[in-house]
């Protein structure tokens, strides 16, 4: 990893995205391109003034970074709508690593266009980090999700590509369904049927999760596979929490019963929802192309 661009709207919860930033660059050598946006749907005399107070805050944490942490650094200020404005920085600077602040829900906005996070996920072609967790030192256990697809493990490949966490902790996640189970003549299965059933499918998926860890470049994590008994966003938040992971990773994109979901609820129910760091990454980030 060479290059982290960081969004901050100089708030508590960027400043703790900039803490994880600088944890990630120490840990890897990349420098930090730092990045603020400037709403310019108001008066020009106001955006005006505040493009001028970004530049002048951007220097002081730039210098900081460079004189304190030893991290290059540079800054930018861009005036246009934040979706608008990170997503063009995405595109110019052409990161390995895209990292915001966590979420912060607007109930009615939400529901209509999504947060800026993840508008701004669907859009941009690198993987990006969501800071929720306190970044107290680097990932201990990371919580690796896949739907067996051939788009998720690519995913995951370019994960391992980006070195994070990799000496650390890991577990891979598969969530499987079983259709029969949610079939209305399901009450017609005596119990030990359903629970020989439900085995069958756990040793499919553990057999196919096996190949899939075989192709990913992870070293040994611990597998994992979880019938689909709620939904996919909470066994992957309910799994995270049993392995003490301090990261999820996510694939934004894929192709089967999991897969249509992972980016259209279930990456974003993850990231709404989760107390620990989020990575979501596309199947084909840019930067590999």
């Amino acid at each position: 990893m060479h290059v982290i661009l960081l969004a901050t709207d100089f708030s508590e919860r960027s400043d703790r995205a900039l803490r994880r930033a600088v944890l990630l660059a120490l840990e890897s050598g990349a420098s930090i391109h730092l990045l603020h946006v400037v709403d310019d749907d108001r008066p020009r005399h106001i955006v005006d003034r505040d493009t001028l107070d970004a530049r002048t805050l951007l220097d002081k944490l730039a210098h900081t970074l460079q004189n304190v942490d030893g991290v290059s650094c540079n800054t930018r200020v861009i005036q246009a709508d934040p979706f608008a404005g990170i997503t063009t920085a995405a595109k110019d600077i052409n990161p390995d690593l895209l990292i915001l602040g966590p979420h912060r829900r607007q109930i009615l906005k939400d529901a209509f266009v999504g947060t800026t996070a993840e508008r701004t996920i669907r859009a941009v072609g690198c993987p990006v980090l969501m800071v929720n967790g306190p970044p107290v030192g680097h990932y201990k256990q990371t919580l690796l999700t896949t739907d067996l697809s051939d788009s998720a493990q690519t995913a995951l490949q370019h994960f391992e590509r980006l070195g994070i966490g990799m000496d650390n902790g890991m577990a891979i996640l598969h969530v499987f369904d079983a259709p029969a189970l949610r079939l209305a003549m399901v009450d017609t299965l005596s119990k030990e049927s359903q629970d020989a059933y439900l085995q069958d499918l756990s040793a499919d998926a553990r057999r196919k999760l096996a190949n899939c860890v075989s192709t990913i470049g992870v070293k040994r994590p611990q597998q994992i596979v979880r019938h689909l008994e709620t939904s996919i966003a909470h066994e992957i938040l309910t799994t995270a929490g049993d392995t003490s992971s301090d990261l999820i990773v996510v694939a934004t994109q894929g192709a089967h019963f999991v897969a249509r979901m992972i980016m259209g609820s279930v990456a974003e129910q993850v990231l709404q929802s989760s107390s620990v760091d989020v990575l979501a990454i596309p199947p084909n980030p840019e930067k590999y192309q």
